[in-house]
């Protein structure tokens, strides 16, 4: 028959036991997570290594917080992984989206990831469904992606970092920087994007100047009682260029307007740059990026020059009695030169 261990025999099995458990508890720990992160839905906010998300790249358009995570389906943008699809899923691409700017929080310089790209229907999907593939571009400017116009089961969005994702637009009075919007409007990014692989613009344009009269002051800000214009305080003009054929970019979000922001009318390839908060327009424009404050004195300048007036149904508009050509680029400044606050 058995007997009862005594005293001794128990002090020397607990360390055999303590080691035991512990490897246990480990084990339990690699083998669950995975599924824990898969049944709440694979909320990166539920990790502490996602514990922060911060865009760094003006996607905050609202003075409410409003954070954008937008991409575009059938759109599959290749590159080096640095996380595999395969292993790491969500169940939407937002939190894929967010899962990308989670390894973009840095206060200055490139991003560890810059492209999402998530597999969100479930029936064209099969076993792919809800993989997220954290990806790192070469040139964010140039994206890797499908070619060949074939259908894609992928929506893919872009991620720009600190002092990423900046283009110029060359004028004879000088260079505006733009800090574009991927994760917000990434259609008119993708536009924008085009034109710059196109190294000119050729027909791009500035053909309306108005300045902020007597309405708003120095920093955009409405004056109590004062005319909401004419004028309007914008500089207008228009973003296609000769040789390509223009599609009409779908409505992406829609802000109020701040002194700085760029957006286009309608569906383009007209657009504006607004030198004023214009709340009174009420979210109705897409603004795809925003002018970099230091060069704001620059549009001031355009908006300066001699105009001669028209109407436009029924409101008054200044037209410039010599339209200003223009010419998208690349930053030729390196971040830490440049501002690139987005408010």
């Amino acid at each position: 028959m058995g007997r009862k261990p005594n005293d001794q025999e128990s002090s020397r099995l607990t360390l055999p036991i303590l080691i035991f458990v512990s490897l246990v508890s480990c084990a339990a720990v690699y083998t669950f997570l995975p599924l824990l992160l898969r049944l709440n839905g694979g909320d990166p906010s539920k990790l502490e290594s996602f514990a922060v998300i911060r865009d760094g790249d003006g996607g905050n358009l609202d003075e409410g917080g409003e954070k954008c995570c937008r991409g575009i389906e059938n759109l599959e943008l290749w590159g080096p992984a640095v996380k595999w699809g395969s292993e790491f899923k969500f169940n939407s691409s937002e939190l894929c989206c967010q899962a990308c700017k989670a390894m973009c929080s840095g206060n200055d310089g490139p991003c560890l990831c810059d492209t999402w790209v998530y597999c969100g229907d479930q029936e064209k999907c099969g076993p792919k469904y809800g993989e997220c593939w954290l990806k790192k571009q070469k040139d964010t400017l140039v994206p890797d992606r499908q070619e060949g116009g074939t259908t894609s089961i992928w929506t893919s969005g872009i991620i720009f970092g600190r002092g990423e994702g900046i283009v110029a637009l060359e004028t004879y009075y000088g260079t505006l920087h733009i800090k574009l919007f991927p994760d917000c409007a990434p259609h008119s990014v993708a536009y924008i994007l085009e034109l710059l692989g196109l190294r000119h613009c050729a027909g791009c344009h500035f053909y309306r100047a108005e300045g902020r009269g007597e309405s708003w002051d120095s920093k955009g800000n409405h004056i109590e009682n004062a005319p909401l214009g004419p004028p309007f305080a914008l500089v207008q003009g228009t973003l296609e260029s000769q040789g390509i054929q223009f599609k009409k970019i779908p409505v992406e979000v829609c802000p109020y307007i701040k002194r700085g922001s760029v957006a286009w009318v309608g569906s383009g390839p007209e657009f504006f740059i607004s030198l004023a908060n214009h709340q009174e327009w009420n979210k109705v424009y897409t603004v795809f990026g925003s002018i970099l404050p230091e060069d704001m004195e620059i549009a001031e300048k355009i908006a300066r020059l001699p105009t001669k007036p028209d109407v436009w149904n029924n409101i008054n508009v200044s037209l410039l009695q010599k339209p200003v050509s223009l010419r998208i680029t690349r930053m030729k400044k390196s971040h830490g030169e440049l501002n690139v606050k987005s408010d």
